[in-house]
């Protein structure tokens, strides 16, 4: 790819961004590289199926209008899946270049090569179980640890180094984070690391892949096996719950689910939110979810960024040996870049294709005018249900469950009106779905209240002034 075309692509991408939002672009855009632009064609890819047919039916004509903004000439836009096609590329690394190779001690052979050397054999096993493809570098060995995914990966190795007919510590386990946080980093490492072991069989899907599985088995009338398969296996690891959609495929993964648990069989999940947000899901599924542990990855702190991209540095070094990129750029992007790995790793990447393209050495200037794109404003706090019902029953006195429960006495009344009418103005939950993280109450009563603090602030100050103390706790 050229420099123009990797200019043209970015501008492309600050169009969509514009145009979609920042959550829509987040979602279904991050992933998604350009591949080729030949004469009115251009070609871009992404690494599931799922993305490519959900960007298909519902942001074709808005991407293609992007690069006509920006290339009046394109006339159409081809979207393949690329995941399967780069997931084989090591292989070849592991085929000798002569002779003498084939006895080279392991201390000389590079990186790289061991590594595809050891995962050929885990990464054939698995398709033949049927998993989802798997990325060799997404192993434990190059995860970056730091404070905001200490607890996920704790958990993630103590799956991962279990034995079969041990006792599950904990199941599910449940691993939640925002986009590019490292979710599937982990899941795949556990995948790796699991299947080394001969005595056991980890099977790693997306929820895509799943979905994709279950409806051709049933058009091929061939559920029963496949549902057989499923529960045949030791741990069953499954990313992106998120998109799980279908009333009869959800049925089938509460099945699987709990045959597995029930069994004494491990079950791994990621997705973007927790168990309780998971609206889509029945709440059988839900509830099963929550049962175990569930984890949170935080948002990357400067540090643990400047460790990934350290990282990121020495794989590239691997196959590119003369690449340096200077501490104080290093430091620049650790700074600046603070929403997700992928904005991280996609600068690192930039930097390697312009000093390898141009024969420039990384400086910071260029470093500068490279990454532009990726450094976004700050966004504002998510806030959660769970912590407003926290801060606001720390503020009153109360208990959680006071607030959940059908008290009706004074003291318990006013924050948890309190507590509905700060959910409704400080996060996007609908009326009925506050109502159900309040102890199941219908959506008129959480409209009461809403409309009762609204009344009650504008004419009493004490209770303004606790409403603002609450929002102010609640933005720190």
């Amino acid at each position: 790819m050229s420099n123009m075309e990797q200019d043209h692509w970015t501008r492309v991408k600050g169009r969509l961004r514009s145009s979609v939002g920042e959550d829509v672009f987040s979602s279904w855009f991050a992933r998604m590289d350009l591949e080729a632009v030949q004469d009115d064609s251009v070609h871009l890819s992404v690494p599931t199926r799922f993305l490519k047919s959900w960007i298909q039916a519902h942001y074709a004509e808005r991407v293609l209008d992007a690069w006509k903004a920006e290339m009046p000439k394109v006339s159409r836009v081809d979207l393949t899946v690329r995941s399967a096609m780069r997931n084989v590329a090591p292989a070849k690394e592991v085929v000798p270049q002569a002779e003498p190779r084939r006895n080279e001690p392991a201390s000389n052979r590079p990186a790289a090569e061991l590594r595809s050397t050891a995962t050929a054999p885990v990464s054939a096993s698995h398709e033949a179980l049927g998993g989802s493809p798997l990325d060799p570098r997404l192993t434990f060995a190059s995860f970056v640890l730091g404070r905001a995914n200490t607890l996920a990966h704790a958990a993630a190795r103590q799956v991962a180094e279990g034995r079969r007919g041990d006792p599950v510590m904990f199941n599910p386990l449940y691993i939640h984070a925002g986009v590019g946080l490292g979710k599937t980093h982990l899941l795949q490492a556990i995948t790796w690391a699991g299947n080394s072991s001969p005595d056991r069989k980890v099977l790693y899907l997306t929820a895509e892949k799943f979905m994709y599985g279950f409806v051709a088995a049933l058009k091929t009338q061939t559920a029963l096996a496949f549902k057989e398969a499923l529960r045949g296996i030791d741990v069953l690891v499954i990313d992106d719950l998120q998109f799980l959609q279908g009333k009869t495929t959800q049925a089938e993964f509460c099945h699987t689910l709990n045959a597995l648990i029930d069994a004494g069989r491990q079950v791994v999940i990621a997705a973007d939110r927790p168990p309780s947000d998971l609206e889509s899901l029945d709440e059988r599924v839900r509830s099963r979810l929550a049962g175990g542990l569930v984890v949170e990855m935080g948002t990357l702190g400067e540090e643990l960024r400047l460790g990934i991209l350290k990282s990121r540095v020495a794989a590239a070094r691997v196959h590119h040996a003369s690449f340096d990129v200077p501490e104080a750029v290093l430091e620049y992007l650790a700074r600046t870049i603070t929403h997700n790995g992928r904005d991280l790793e996609g600068a690192i990447n930039r930097l390697l294709a312009h000093s390898k393209l141009n024969a420039t050495a990384v400086t910071l200037e260029m470093a500068e005018r490279e990454v532009r794109d990726l450094i976004r404003p700050m966004e504002p706090k998510r806030i959660k249900i769970e912590d407003i019902q926290r801060v606001v029953a720390r503020q009153y006195n109360v208990s959680r469950s006071d607030l959940l429960s059908s008290r009706r006495t004074a003291n318990v009344v006013r924050p948890r009106q309190v507590a509905m009418y700060l959910a409704k103005t400080l996060t996007l939950r609908s009326l009925p779905e506050i109502g159900r993280r309040f102890g199941g109450r219908d959506h008129t009563t959480v409209l009461h209240a809403v409309r009762k603090i609204e009344a009650l602030v504008g004419k009493d100050t004490t209770l303004q002034d606790e409403v603002e103390s609450l929002k102010r706790q609640l933005a720190e």
